[in-house]
């Protein structure tokens, strides 16, 4: 484990490229994704049909090819972004749809009276979606959602084949130049990905547990 030990401040700034990228990412997904999931339940027809398409469209197209999109088409048709910024872009796009599929399932476990009793309240859509149905569906699905935050953060990994920095690609740059510790190296890269996602199985197994919601 020498070699991990002694390229420690090369693995801290991989990871600190890959937790920005997760973190923007996520938070860029996760707005997007619930502008898409009211979209999608809207009573505009328009709307509807738009989120539909974005959500189909993103979630049966690869990652890799999204981040092409972004890093080589899009700079013929528009100013270039910075490499880290066309990433972000890149994972948010591509994670909003399955944060929005996973809103989209907890909107459907809350009880129809909820939103009846709303309108009978006086609540607009918009009202009733942000103030009574959200609320309950946010709960219901903690699960599904950390698992798209896990997925978000190994995807992190394909920025570093487009000119990223990211935690995966030192590890492919060291494995390349200690060729006798590639073994070491892979795990002291397997070590920071788990810094993420652990600590969410556990946020998610606490927020669950306080946020019992009877089906």
């Amino acid at each position: 484990m020498n070699v991990v030990i002694d390229n420690l401040p090369l693995y801290l700034q991989g990871f600190g490229v890959t937790l920005s990228l997760f973190l923007i990412g996520g938070i860029s997904a996760m707005i997007l994704g619930t502008v898409v999931a009211a979209m999608r339940i809207s009573p505009v027809a328009g709307f509807r049909g738009a989120a539909v398409v974005y959500t189909e469209a993103l979630r049966n197209t690869p990652l890799t090819l999204v981040f092409v999109f972004f890093v080589f088409v899009l700079p013929q048709l528009a100013p270039r972004l910075p490499y880290f910024a066309s990433a972000c872009v890149a994972l948010a796009l591509y994670t909003a749809p399955f944060v929005a599929e996973a809103l989209r399932s907890g909107v459907n476990g809350v009880p129809i009276g909820q939103a009846e009793a709303a309108r009978s309240l006086g609540m607009g859509f918009g009202q009733a979606l942000t103030l009574v149905i959200f609320p309950q569906a946010f709960r219901m699905v903690i699960p599904p959602l950390v698992n798209v935050f896990v997925a978000l953060a190994k995807n992190t990994s394909v920025a570093g084949g487009f000119f990223v920095a990211e935690l995966f690609q030192i590890g492919k740059g060291l494995a390349n130049t200690n060729g006798n510790s590639v073994i070491p190296i892979l795990f002291g890269v397997a070590f920071f990905y788990l810094v993420i996602t652990i600590p969410l199985g556990i946020v998610s197994s606490r927020l669950e547990k306080r946020w019992v919601v009877a089906r």
